[in-house]
């Protein structure tokens, strides 16, 4: 069995993140706090309750390096907290937004992150010594609409975003006197700030959770049409790959290692993709307790039961969820895995991730480990 851990914290959350060592993990429990609790002897105990946002908190990110806690929530407001004794201290930042924060991330140096908004733009934050205080460059008047989830590339310059405008799209992100120019980068760090790479429009629907590859090489991202788009080569000429699947759509997506890729969302259950020696990706299975994908008169069969039940409540005004309560979507999870709740447990650097963490609407923290998955061990 590929869950090796559940815990229950909450009645939902939106979003987690762990402390460097693992030991401690930082959520939002679907309000306007973060609770921070700690494992003691295979127990969970709230240490901390950090309040100061005024709505939902919606992305959390925990600095690996510098044991830094930065918050974005839909009062347009970030926060950087740091450990000062006991106590978290929230230092100010200065987004200049006039719409929700919906996600935030660190970059790989922790010198800057990034605040994607509801307004259409991008919040890259440094910190500026004399005024003990975190302020930000606007990427503006890039996207048409909001900007779902945020990306960096190992080389501490590129951005990735996703967007409900349908694209993706990558950034240039250097700053003078934050960032240095450096050959590993490439092109990039010649690049000003704000400059758009490429644009890619590959989905036409909303488009949510992007990552890169260990490398930089790879870039991935989801579609809410149940799709999943595998760009490599990202410049002038990207050679792109789309996987359509049957099931509900993803949510957000992490790479494993060079050839796998696991997606969460609506569906409840991490799903597993893969590339084979010729670099064609595909769908794998589930990584839970549940089924594999379905065959034709069985995807028709479930389809007409669904549209049964929802006929039957439309008539009587009455759920009939009681019909058959031992169908369920997912395996361990019962609700959506939403964006920002898929995290790897694996150690800085590595170019693989054996264990990582989901978090769900059902207020569940699933620890998966992909150790003894004999099946999938040609693509770790």
């Amino acid at each position: 069995m590929a869950a090796v851990a559940v815990h229950q914290f909450a009645p939902c959350i939106t979003c987690h993140a762990w402390s460097p060592d693992h030991s401690m993990i930082a959520l939002c429990p679907n309000n306007n706090e973060v609770h921070i609790y700690r494992s003691s002897q295979d127990k969970w105990e709230r240490v901390h309750v950090l309040q100061k946002h005024d709505q939902i908190v919606s992305g959390i990110d925990w600095s690996p390096r510098s044991n830094r806690i930065v918050t974005a929530s839909h009062d347009r407001n970030s926060y950087v907290w740091n450990r000062e004794g006991p106590e978290w201290v929230p230092t100010l930042v200065i987004l200049r937004l006039n719409r929700a924060a919906l996600c935030v991330q660190w970059s790989p140096r922790e010198n800057k992150f990034a605040v994607g908004s509801g307004a259409k733009t991008v919040c890259i934050c440094y910190y500026e010594q004399d005024n003990n205080w975190w302020v930000s460059k606007l990427i503006r008047k890039r996207h048409d609409s909001s900007v779902t989830s945020v990306a960096w590339h190992p080389n501490n310059i590129l951005l990735a975003t996703t967007s409900t405008d349908g694209k993706c799209r990558v950034f240039s992100t250097f700053i003078k006197g934050v960032d240095t120019r450096d050959s590993k980068a490439g092109s990039s760090s010649d690049s000003k700030f704000g400059e758009q790479i490429i644009q890619l429009d590959l989905s036409f629907s909303w488009a949510f959770g992007v990552k890169w590859s260990p490398s930089g090489n790879t870039l991935a991202y989801v579609g809410h049409n149940s799709m999943i788009y595998f760009v490599d080569d990202v410049g002038p000429s990207p050679l792109a790959q789309n996987v359509a699947f049957r099931d509900l759509p993803l949510r957000d997506v992490l790479f494993v290692s060079e050839k796998m890729v696991i997606g969460v969302g609506f569906d409840c259950n991490p799903m597993v993709f893969g590339a084979d020696e010729r670099g064609i990706w595909s769908f794998v299975r589930f990584l839970g307790e549940r089924k594999s994908s379905f065959s034709g008169s069985k995807y028709g069969s479930q389809f007409s039961e669904a549209f049964g039940k929802f006929y039957g409540q439309s008539k009587t005004g009455v759920s009939n969820d009681g019909i058959d309560p031992s169908r369920s979507r997912g395996g361990i999870h019962e609700n959506c895995i939403n964006y920002s709740c898929i995290v790897s447990l694996g150690e800085e650097g590595s170019s693989r991730t054996l264990r990582f963490s989901t978090s769900g609407l059902d207020g569940r923290v699933v620890i998966w480990a992909l150790e003894n998955q004999e099946d999938l061990s040609e693509y770790l």
